[in-house]
């Protein structure tokens, strides 16, 4: 698996986070994706902007599958 660095504008994101903020989102990083891009010699900020893609990735993805929901519960209601 390559490892890319992150888009540039999760990138100054990641730049513009307080001390705590950076730390709590670096908590949030998997072990094995740390050491990935440790090892691919990525910045403490390319890996902030890494995760702070991948979270922005999964959130689009979770807006998506609960607005397939609502519309399903709303198609049952108007059945009824």
């Amino acid at each position: 698996m390559k490892i890319k660095s992150c888009k540039l504008e999760y990138l100054e994101k990641a730049k513009l986070l307080t001390e705590e903020e950076s730390e709590r989102l670096i908590s949030r990083v998997s072990e094995k994706l740390h050491k990935r891009l440790g090892k691919a010699g990525l910045s403490k900020y390319e890996i902030l902007g890494v995760q702070l893609e991948i979270e922005d990735d999964q959130l689009q993805e979770w807006r998506e599958k609960i607005a397939l929901i609502r519309k399903s519960e709303a198609k049952k209601q108007k059945e009824r």
